[in-house]
């Protein structure tokens, strides 16, 4: 063979690399790749060439290992492979970027890109403008009405041990658990605890345990955040609750409180059992300091325009010793 290459033989990576530059369409195509991902239908506004064509030379970019595309929907995003391309490609491509294209035909590419770019804007504040009033019931539409309990779930520690105290059928247990060490879920109700069972049985570090707020089934300063949500109202002493929480929390460990405001909805000590009408901030933060919780802050929550309970409040808490 005389030391001759055969085509698709033995050829030199950049051999293959120019052949597949070689074309202007090729250059310019790539020119916008490397500055944008972008559609086939972009490509073609942005270069004014008909669709066979931008596909035909897409394909050539494809197999030789210059671009890659992703599927979005009924169209396939294309964009350079910039970080990922062997670097004697990056040094030729340099060259050919600065040298194949024409500087007018590189303007208007550029130009007509922007254009893309900026429709591409449009649309996205089209949307918000004419969804902004119904967006939060368009979300929970499509995503439910966990999302934002699972964001917040994620700011935990992964070292932290979690107190679900009244855990009930384990829902608050289900968001902490990916992300912190151990998860404690507690109840006295041995049917709540079936259901908290089911639910929570693919999480290897929830340990789920029968007990009553007042008597944890916890040792001592075993817990780095306690949680107590609606819990309060079924237990004649609330003030045990608060000391019990205190004992099996660590030193500037945390208590995370979601309760009741005080309401006249007397129904629910016959609905649901209540023995308390809601609470007041004085009396919780009174329970609370007696236990030796330091209260940063007790916060009554918006109303949710689409439940019909009574109102809520928040309060997070640190033992202080």
């Amino acid at each position: 063979m005389n030391g001759c290459y055969i085509a698709g033989m033995n050829t030199p990576p950049m051999i293959t690399w120019m052949q597949s530059l070689s074309d202007p369409i090729r250059a310019r195509l790539l020119r916008l790749l490397d500055r944008s991902e972008l559609t086939v239908a972009e490509l073609c506004s942005t270069m004014q060439l008909p669709q066979s064509t931008v596909s035909r030379h897409l394909k050539v970019l494809v197999d030789e290992g210059w671009i890659s595309s992703r599927r979005d929907g009924t169209s396939n995003l294309y964009r350079m492979r910039s970080s990922e391309i062997d670097t004697g490609q990056k040094k030729l491509w340099q060259v050919v970027k600065l040298q194949s294209v024409l500087e007018s035909t590189a303007e208007q590419d550029d130009a007509r890109l922007e254009q893309v770019m900026e429709a591409r804007r449009s649309r996205s504040q089209a949307f918000f403008s004419s969804s902004a009033e119904k967006w939060d019931r368009m979300r929970s539409d499509l995503f439910g009405n966990r999302l934002d309990a699972f964001l917040l779930a994620a700011l935990a520690a992964p070292d932290q041990i979690v107190g679900d105290l009244g855990c009930g059928t384990g829902a608050l247990s289900q968001f902490v658990a990916p992300w912190v060490h151990k998860v404690y879920a507690v109840d006295g109700s041995a049917t709540m605890l079936q259901s908290a069972r089911k639910r929570l049985k693919d999480f290897s570090n929830v340990e789920v345990r029968k007990g009553e707020l007042s008597q944890l089934p916890l040792d001592d300063e075993s817990l780095s955040i306690g949680m107590m949500a609606l819990v309060l109202p079924y237990l004649a002493h609330p003030s045990e609750a608060f000391r019990e929480a205190f004992r099996v929390t660590r030193s500037r460990g945390h208590l995370i409180l979601l309760d009741m405001l005080p309401h006249d909805r007397t129904e629910y000590r016959e609905q649901m059992g209540h023995q308390w009408l809601g609470f007041s901030e004085h009396q919780i933060c009174e329970w609370m300091d007696d236990a030796g919780w330091i209260v940063h802050r007790f916060l009554p929550l918006p109303p949710d325009p689409e439940a019909k309970g009574t109102g809520l409040f928040l309060v997070k808490a640190t033992r202080n010793r």
